[in-house]
Formats: structure tokens, C-alpha cells, sequence
């Protein structure tokens, strides 16, 4: 587990260089007091371990840029991937102190080391198409929904999923899994999203696709409160969720989510194992009464029960205390 003295720890995620486990994460000094006080002064901190459960913390990965820059307020989630030679190059979430945070954009910096990481000149910034997504100017939501990209190779081809809004659709019901598309990691292309508005969602944070024992399936979180009218009725709270995928590119079916945690644990991400098993890792979000933990949790087993992904361990709800959307 990875808990720190001095700041709160929330969204993460992992890179294997093949030795060590490199893990970053959003982080904010404690001193704040108020842990919702925290997404507009995080930065991205850096750890690593050799076997998922002992971490040692490094200095921190990336900070807010000098303003004016459009990543000048906070640095936000993302993934890293290595590149073909042989560098690595992290995408991450920004937001700017010009509009308030209100606007959600993403980038990227790159590193020789996994330690170091360097703003390049004239890299991209990405930002939402308004053919197909919500912007800052039509938004129906507190903010503009671009955010958390997972980025992964594909039959020659660079995806990148994306936290999203559909342009229509009931405003608490247009979470979508955005999409974009790159032949170098440099030069990226939006296309149109790779999910249906209606699925239930205001927005689908942390997308994650993976192929777990020979069976892609999908990743997201979002919590009770930011669940259409309708599915909250019936499911009640929020967490981490799963979805069925026929492959990592999609298209997907969100509508078909299921719960594999309850609000206690948020931001699943799942992992592989030296061994190859397959493993769950979230922040410790709720601690059930009403308080704030966040610090990342021990990685948990995962398995397929039924069709379903399943989590194993002292942290997995048992499945009869999730009502399972359909």
C-alpha cells in the first residue's frame, strides 16, 4: 500500500520497465485540510516497486508549468507508454488557471528514464471536437469532460481513450469513452466516441481496456452521485465498474457495466504481475462513514466468476453487497 505523511494520494497509474514497477499518482499536500481542496493543487508524484506492495517515493514526476500555460493551475491523470526508441512519453490531464480549470485539456512530456520528465516545444495539445463532445462553451456539466487518457498500441496504430461528454443526450447521461487516434504518439487525430450517451453515466472517469486470461474487458469509475437519475435509482452508489469488450479498440457497450467495488475503493487499475497474474488496484477513496482516505490500496487478484470479473481479497466487496446495473 502506498500511503505518504505528507499528501493525499488519488488517481494513479503504471509503467513497467521490466525491473521495477514505476507508479504516478495525483498528490496534494495534507495541510490543505480539506481533502476537497486538493484537485486544484495536484501534482503528479512518482514511486516504484518491485512487487506492487512496497513502494519507494521518488521526487515528483511532473508539476504546473510557469503561467501563462494551459497546464499552469494542475497536472492531472494519465498513462505512460515507451516509445519506439526506446523513451517514454506520458499523457496527462491539464487544466488552467485562464478559464478557472473549467476546460480539460491533454498533452504530454517525455523521459529517457522514467524519472526525469521534459516539456517538449510545440507538442499538441488535444482538445474536444465539438461534432461528436461537449465543450467548454456547451457543456451541461460543471466542467469540460476531457480527460484521464489510456493510451495503447494496436494493430499499428496509437489509441488513446479519453473521459468524455456526447454534445446530446440527457445532460446527467452523456458520458461517453472519447477517442483518438495517432501514428507516433506526436500527431494525434480526434474521432467520434466509442461508446453511446443513455449508458447511464455523466461521465466515465479512468478508462482502462486490457485483455485479462484471454478476454478483453473494460475499466471506469464513477461515483453515485454523478450516475443518470435512472441508474441511480437502481444501483445506488458508484465505484469502480466493468464492461464487456469484444476488443480494446472498441466499439463498447456501456450500458452493460457492472460493479466490481463500491465507493470505498475508486480508480481501478488492473495490473500483471511478474508472474502474469492479473491484479486490481484502486485508492482508498471512502471509509464508509463519510471521510476521505486517499492513499492506493495493496493489489487485490481478479479473476472471471461467472462471466463477470471478480475481485479476490480483503478489499473486494462481496458481490451480494453490489446491485448490479443490467
Amino acid at each position: 500500500m502506498l500511503r505518504l505523511a505528507a499528501s493525499w494520494v488519488w488517481d494513479f497509474w503504471i509503467a513497467d520497465d521490466g525491473d521495477r514497477f514505476h507508479l504516478y499518482f495525483l498528490k496534494a499536500s495534507r495541510a490543505l485540510l480539506d481533502p476537497d481542496r486538493r484537485h486544484w493543487r495536484a501534482t503528479i508524484g512518482h514511486a516504484t516497486s518491485e512487487d506492487l506492495i512496497s513502494w519507494t517515493e521518488h521526487a515528483d514526476a511532473v508539476i504546473p508549468d510557469d503561467s501563462p500555460a494551459f497546464d499552469d493551475l494542475a497536472t492531472w491523470t494519465g498513462s505512460v507508454v515507451r516509445q519506439d526508441d526506446g523513451t517514454w512519453r506520458m499523457f496527462y490531464t491539464a487544466v488552467s488557471r485562464d478559464d478557472g480549470g473549467v476546460a480539460q485539456r491533454i498533452s504530454s512530456v517525455v523521459s529517457d528514464d522514467l524519472f526525469t520528465w521534459r516539456r517538449e516545444d510545440g507538442r499538441q495539445v488535444l482538445e474536444p471536437d465539438p461534432r461528436w463532445y461537449e465543450t467548454a462553451e456547451t457543456r451541461q456539466w460543471p466542467d469540460q469532460a476531457w480527460r484521464d487518457p489510456w493510451v495503447f498500441r494496436n494493430d499499428g496504430t496509437w489509441h488513446m481513450l479519453i473521459t468524455a461528454r456526447a454534445n446530446q443526450g440527457d445532460p446527467d447521461d452523456r458520458g461517453v469513452i472519447g477517442h483518438a487516434t495517432s501514428p507516433d504518439l506526436v500527431s494525434w487525430a480526434v474521432q467520434p466516441p466509442l461508446s453511446e450517451p443513455g449508458a447511464g453515466f455523466g461521465h466515465l472517469e479512468v478508462v482502462q481496456t486490457v485483455t485479462v486470461d484471454g478476454r478483453p474487458v473494460g475499466l471506469f469509475s464513477c461515483l453515485g452521485s454523478e450516475l443518470s437519475e435512472e441508474r441511480r435509482n437502481r444501483d445506488r452508489t458508484g465505484g469502480v465498474w466493468a464492461f464487456p469488450a469484444d476488443s480494446l479498440t472498441g466499439p463498447f457497450d456501456t450500458a452493460q457495466s457492472y460493479q466490481i467495488t463500491d465507493e470505498q475503493l475508486y480508480v481501478g487499475r488492473l495490473v500483471q504481475d511478474r508472474s502474469g497474474a492479473w491484479h486490481l488496484l484502486a485508492f482508498h477513496n471512502s471509509d464508509g462513514s463519510g471521510g476521505w482516505i486517499g492513499e492506493i490500496s495493496d493489489p487485490r487478484p481478479v479473476s472471471w466468476v461467472d462471466g463477470r470479473l471478480t475481485i479476490h481479497g480483503s478489499d473486494a466487496v462481496p458481490a451480494e453487497q453490489l446491485r448490479v446495473g443490467s
